[in-house]
């Protein structure tokens, strides 16, 4: 930034023939189907291991999107505010959903573009869960989950900015994104589970991220309770 140099973007950019799925109003649907105010999904906010076999909703997909790195404003080409905070508004996470069981969603791997309100496909695979699982050390509960939220680092997004020190503010926004989807979740009537005990080059091959110029850094799966 000191030396002018340009930024790198805010949204990773997508392949133009990507199949593209337009989401739901993600504040519209957070507000219609929460179910509780804050004060009582802070309490009753808690890891879910076990999970019905009944889906998720594409409009429930898209307020726990949007309640986790949902857009709120754009204030210039190097920086936007959104729904959890972020080091100089720089937001280095990518969002990477292994949808298994998602209402008029094929089975397979997709990424958000939040400045766009849609989900990018990566490509089909009826046994994503199954693969999530594996990448995950081989937890089971995270195949029985409808979904598994895969939250990856473009580091370079931050260190434009903050140097060495970016390192350190990643991993707390990252934790932000975390405690917005608990909370998402309890008010939805839904349950999840962060995880941080994972294999890490399977996870990076999993999204098809280099491991280097961009790597996982956090994973969470949700299901019906």
């Amino acid at each position: 930034q000191s030396r002018q140099l340009p930024a790198p973007p805010l949204q990773k950019p997508c392949p133009p023939r990507a199949p593209r799925t337009d989401l739901p109003d993600g504040a519209a649907s957070m507000a219609r189907l929460c179910s509780m105010g804050v004060a009582e999904a802070i309490t009753r906010r808690e890891s879910v291991r076990s999970y019905s076999s009944e889906g998720l909703t594409l409009e429930e997909l898209a307020a726990l999107l949007w309640a986790t790195q949902g857009v709120r404003r754009v204030l210039s080409p190097v920086s936007a505010l959104r729904n959890v905070p972020s080091a100089g508004a720089r937001h280095a996470l990518e969002t990477y959903v292994a949808a298994g069981r998602v209402e008029g969603l094929p089975s397979g791997l997709y990424r958000y573009l939040p400045f766009d309100g849609q989900l990018a496909e990566v490509y089909l695979d009826s046994r994503i869960g199954w693969r999530a699982a594996d990448a995950c050390l081989g937890q089971r509960f995270v195949a029985a989950a409808a979904v598994t939220f895969f939250w990856t680092t473009i580091p370079a997004r931050m260190e434009w900015r903050y140097d060495l020190a970016a390192h350190k503010v990643i991993a707390i926004d990252a934790g932000h994104v975390g405690q917005n989807l608990y909370l998402a979740c309890t008010a939805l009537g839904a349950g999840t589970c962060a995880i941080a005990a994972y294999d890490q080059a399977a996870c990076d091959r999993l999204l098809g991220v280099d491991g280097d110029e961009e790597f996982t850094v956090y994973i969470a799966v949700v299901g019906k309770r």
